[in-house]
């Protein structure tokens, strides 16, 4: 099944109003009935997935459907309950522990810290940022919503509460990074809102490309219209079940918790190119002795797509303009 959550025309209103997307992406219709928005639907997923499922297949044939705007859509989730992110491709922190000459923190378990999740940014939505000279950053990756998880699950069982796939774009503040991270208290200023392609998809859309807990599939990122990187989804080294299992080792986590994998990246980075400017730029240290790339400035747009072997867009793309914030 395929999930966006569009506009519902009440003033204030955050949670959006749940609509199900056909699996070409052109064609909607609203969950009425079934669950008023997405966040209701994980809460209750046992209870309503079959009459959604039985939704989704009338959607998919075009009966009493309407047009599918992504650039209409809201985050799936415009807001959760909570927001880890991982580091489980270990190319991605090798090389940045090379390029600023650092031990490699990264071991025998996963990198995980909660960042902010009250709002998370649609797809195509301006970016408002405060500085140019904070070092702006996009990081393409896939992240998971769970189920309600108990504490102490295992990574054999965690699968089984993953309920929808996304694809995620965090954006980060590179300059105000190092700061925060030597206070050892986490980033806050660093890591403004992630936003999210507008649909979110039940594993088996992908098909074989969801297997082992990942992606299999390669992140196609553009920044300001050229081709910036194609990085496979699968070469994680922890897979979301493990992932899951690390989160919940000590405390549940909530119906609709999103899990991230941290930015996706290839041993292979001088071929496949980046999913994020600190990568590319910590290539050019290495090679050049200086960075080449400069980091965001108003006015630049990044684009993240992901696709089936046979072409089909999976989530929709992101497709957004940073800009300054007006006071």
């Amino acid at each position: 099944m395929k999930f966006a959550t569009l506009p519902n025309g009440t003033r204030g209103s955050r949670d959006g109003r749940l609509a199900v997307v056909s699996r070409d992406l052109r064609r909607a219709a609203y969950a009425d009935g079934i669950a008023a928005t997405l966040q209701d639907a994980i809460e209750r997923w046992d209870e309503v997935a079959p009459a959604l499922q039985a939704l989704y297949e009338a959607v998919n044939i075009g009966r009493d459907t309407f047009p599918f705007d992504p650039t209409q859509a809201l985050a799936p989730l415009p807001r959760a309950w909570q927001w880890l992110d991982g580091s489980a491709y270990l190319s991605h922190g090798e090389l940045m522990a090379k390029v600023f000459k650092i031990d490699n923190v990264q071991g025998t378990e996963p990198l995980m810290y909660q960042g902010v999740s009250d709002r998370f940014l649609a797809a195509t939505e301006d970016v408002a940022l405060p500085s140019e000279a904070d070092g702006i950053d996009f990081e393409g990756e896939f992240g998971v919503i769970t189920g309600a998880v108990p504490l102490g699950v295992t990574a054999e069982q965690a699968l089984a509460h993953v309920r929808l796939v996304v694809q995620i774009n965090d954006w980060s503040l590179r300059v105000l990074a190092p700061r925060e991270m030597k206070t050892g208290f986490g980033w806050v200023q660093a890591k403004p809102p992630c936003s999210v392609a507008p649909v979110a998809v039940t594993p088996d859309e992908l098909g074989d490309a969801w297997r082992e807990g990942r992606v299999h599939r390669p992140l196609d990122v553009w920044f300001n219209g050229a081709r910036f990187g194609a990085a496979e989804g699968g070469a994680m080294a922890f897979g979301f079940h493990e992932l899951i299992a690390h989160a919940a080792r000590t405390r549940d986590l909530c119906a609709g918790t999103i899990i991230g994998s941290g930015t996706v990246s290839n041993d292979s980075y001088r071929t496949v190119g980046s999913s994020c400017i600190a990568e590319r730029r910590g290539i050019e240290i290495l090679d050049e002795g200086e960075p080449k790339t400069p980091f965001m400035r108003y006015g630049d747009r990044v684009r993240m797509e992901v696709k089936l072997a046979d072409g089909a867009s999976v989530f929709g793309a992101i497709d957004q303009r940073v800009v300054p914030v007006v006071r």
